[in-house]
C-alpha cells in the first residue's frame, strides 16, 4: 500500500429522492446534485443504494408474483442501468466534467441477460468506470428482483487521496466481507443503504472504528408524494401522500468512530466533511484488524475473487476450467 501524500479532501453524501423507475429523470437529479456538491468543494460525491432508477421498495409491500409486483419489476427491468450504455455514459461524463470521484448506487441490468443487480459504480475524474461492486446477498424480499454478485467485484481502488471501497446496505453486517475490504487497505468506506433504523448509525460508527477508516453512509429520502403518478399500483401501495418510503439516515464517520456530519433524517440535503486518510492510517497503530492486531495462526480468511459466469464458452477447444469451476 502506497503512502498517502495528498492533502485532506472534502467528501459529500447526497440524501435525496430519485424519480422512482425513471432512469433519465433520476440521472438528471444525480447530475444537478453532483454539480452542487462539487461547487461546495467535494472531490468525492456519493449517492444512496440503488438510486438510479430507485430502490424497489414495493418488495416489502406486495405479494410475490401479484399483478402490481410483476408490473413494477417489468418497469425496473426496462429502466435499469446497463454498463456501457448512454445512461452510464452520462454518469461518467459528469465525473469527468466536474473532475470528481462519483459513486452511484444503481439497479444494474447485465447486458448478457435479464438479471438485475444492486450495484455501486465508482467513476473516476477522467470519466472511466474505476470499479463496480455488486451486492453479494440481496436481503429478504429483495431476492425477488436482484441477483447475487460474486467475489470479483469485492474490490478497493486507489483514488489518489486514499483507497476507496464499500459494501451495500446489510452487506455491512457480513464480518468476512468487511474483512476482505480491510485487507485491501480501505481508507474511505462507502455504505449506501435503505436502512432507516436507529441502529444503523451505530453500525457505521462500529465499522469506522473497527477498520480505522472513514465511513460514508448515504440513504435516500423519499415519500409517497414524490412518486410518479403513473407508477403501477401507486394508489393501493402508497395511498397516503405523507407515507415515508425512506426517511433518510445519512452520516459521515471518522476513523475513531466519531460522527463528522449527520445523521440527516426527514429531509433532503448534502452532508460534507473534510477527511484526511493519512490520519486514518496512523490510527491503525492502535488497532489494525488485518495487520498487527490479527492472529493469522488462529484465524484465516479465504476470498474467492474469480468471476462466476453462468455460461463459459470454449469454442469447442479443450480448456482448463478449474479456476472457474464452482
Amino acid at each position: 500500500m502506497e503512502p498517502v501524500t495528498a492533502a485532506p479532501v472534502v467528501v459529500a453524501a447526497i440524501q435525496a429522492a430519485p424519480v422512482l423507475l425513471d432512469r433519465e429523470a433520476t440521472i438528471g437529479r444525480v447530475v444537478a446534485l453532483a454539480e452542487q456538491a462539487a461547487a461546495g468543494g467535494a472531490r468525492l460525491v456519493a449517492f444512496p443504494e440503488a438510486f438510479v432508477p430507485g430502490y424497489p421498495d414495493w418488495v416489502w409491500r406486495t405479494r410475490p408474483w401479484d399483478a402490481d409486483a410483476t408490473a413494477l419489476y417489468a418497469r425496473l427491468l426496462d429502466q435499469a442501468v446497463v454498463v456501457g450504455s448512454p445512461a452510464a455514459g452520462a454518469l461518467a461524463e459528469t465525473a469527468r466534467r466536474l473532475q470528481i470521484w462519483l459513486s452511484v448506487g444503481v439497479d444494474e441490468r447485465d447486458e448478457a441477460d435479464s438479471t438485475i443487480y444492486n450495484s455501486l459504480l465508482h467513476f473516476a475524474p477522467d470519466g472511466s468506470l474505476a470499479a463496480r461492486h455488486r451486492k453479494l446477498m440481496p436481503t429478504g424480499g429483495e431476492r425477488l428482483v436482484w441477483g447475487m454478485g460474486d467475489g470479483s467485484t469485492l474490490t478497493v481502488i486507489d483514488a489518489g487521496f486514499g483507497r476507496l471501497g464499500g459494501l451495500i446496505c446489510w452487506e455491512n453486517y457480513m464480518p468476512l466481507a468487511r474483512a476482505a475490504l480491510y485487507a485491501q487497505g480501505v481508507d474511505v468506506y462507502l455504505a449506501p443503504t435503505w436502512d432507516n433504523s436507529d441502529v444503523w448509525v451505530p453500525t457505521l460508527r462500529h465499522i469506522a472504528r473497527e477498520g480505522r477508516t472513514y465511513v460514508i453512509g448515504v440513504t435516500s429520502c423519499i415519500r409517497a408524494v414524490d412518486l410518479p403518478a403513473d407508477l403501477p399500483g401507486r394508489a393501493g401501495l402508497y395511498g397516503d401522500p405523507d407515507d415515508w418510503l425512506s426517511r433518510g439516515n445519512s452520516a459521515i464517520i471518522g476513523p475513531d468512530g466519531e460522527v463528522l456530519a449527520g445523521p440527516l433524517v426527514g429531509q433532503e440535503g448534502i452532508l460534507y466533511a473534510e477527511i484526511d486518510t493519512a490520519r486514518a492510517r496512523a490510527s491503525r497503530q492502535q488497532f489494525d484488524p488485518v495487520g498487527h492486531y490479527n492472529r493469522p495462526d488462529v484465524f484465516r480468511l479465504l476470498v474467492d475473487t474469480s468471476p462466476r459466469p453462468a455460461v463459459i464458452e470454449t469454442n469447442g477447444a479443450a480448456a482448463d476450467l478449474t479456476a472457474q469451476a464452482p
